[in-house]
């Protein structure tokens, strides 16, 4: 498989002093067909990117998942191999993630950052966050992916096009990777080595802001994927009040005194809603499960 069929796409937002850099170390091992959708960025990156050699789009909306869905409408490569603009992954690690791909083994591979972390890469916030988010993804979907956050991937445009991506920040990562558990394809992680922002760079991501909203996307995709859980959580939370309400009001029965009966009956249907609610989470799981089995035999007849 030549490099011919692979379209190396790089989303940009500002990255004028490294653009140029990751482009002309790919065309030196042989990749021609370079991508860039720019978000309309204030500085030299278009330029520059053009200047050496790359093809550029300029993105009509706001947002990397826009970005990309952007992109990916415009490629008719059979294969793409997507990463930062920053000079933070090394494209000469590029065959460590289309090797799995072009070999027929995976349908989409993610480049895993802490198999070759270099020092400074990470704030303390951030390495604290990552790790958070991909234990919640772990443990929700059942698949042992380290990194569902990196931006170095690759997949073929079939397997993207098999997506249904909603999302327009960067929660696209984390909505990319639950999509292929849910849609049955094959995944596969491999260490890559992830560097230091250079110096004077800023990074786009708050990891407040944006860290609850990836997180809040791995619990609300959860839904069709983990529906015990989904509808566990919140039937948890009305029978937890529910119950801290009842010790409240058995405790004013207990001493003699019926008050409080309007609270008895909240008490009540919290717990009830509760109890329904993780009924409705196993009834879920069981219709999620046929659904899974059954796309994975569809993927098979394929």
């Amino acid at each position: 498989m030549s490099f011919e069929d692979v379209c190396v796409l790089i989303p940009t937002l500002n990255e004028e002093d490294t653009i140029a850099e990751v482009i002309e170390e790919f065309r030196a091992m042989g990749f021609e067909n370079v991508l860039v959708i720019d978000g309309n960025s204030v500085d030299d990156t278009v330029g520059r990117a053009r200047e050496a050699g790359a093809r550029v789009i300029l993105q009509s909306g706001k947002g990397k998942g826009q970005a990309l869905k952007e992109a990916f409408d415009q490629i008719e490569d059979g294969y793409i191999l997507m990463i930062d603009g920053d000079g933070t992954y090394l494209p000469s690690e590029a065959h460590i993630l289309l090797d799995p791909l072009l070999q027929g083994r995976s349908d989409h591979v993610v480049g895993n950052r802490f198999g070759n972390l270099q020092k400074g890469a990470f704030t303390r916030l951030n390495m604290t966050g990552n790790r958070l988010i991909n234990s919640l993804f772990r443990y929700i979907y059942r698949v042992p992916l380290n990194d569902i956050l990196s931006g170095y991937r690759a997949f073929s445009a079939e397997s993207i096009r098999r997506l249904d991506l909603t999302m327009t920040g960067f929660e696209i990562e984390t909505e990319m990777s639950i999509e292929n558990v849910k849609k049955g394809l094959r995944i596969t992680e491999v260490p890559i080595t992830y560097g230091q922002r250079r110096a004077g760079t800023l990074t786009k991501l708050n990891p407040l802001r944006d860290g609850a909203r990836i997180m809040a996307t791995i619990y609300k995709m959860a839904k069709t994927h983990n529906p015990l859980f989904y509808f566990g959580v919140i039937g948890s939370l009305f029978g937890v009040m529910g119950f801290l309400l009842g010790i409240y009001v058995a405790m004013d029965w207990l001493d003699g005194r019926i008050e409080h009966i309007p609270l008895t009956i909240l008490t009540a249907i919290l717990i009830i809603v509760g109890f329904q609610l993780f009924l409705m989470g196993i009834l879920g799981d069981v219709i999620a499960s046929l659904h899974q089995e059954s796309m994975r035999e569809l993927y098979r007849k394929k």
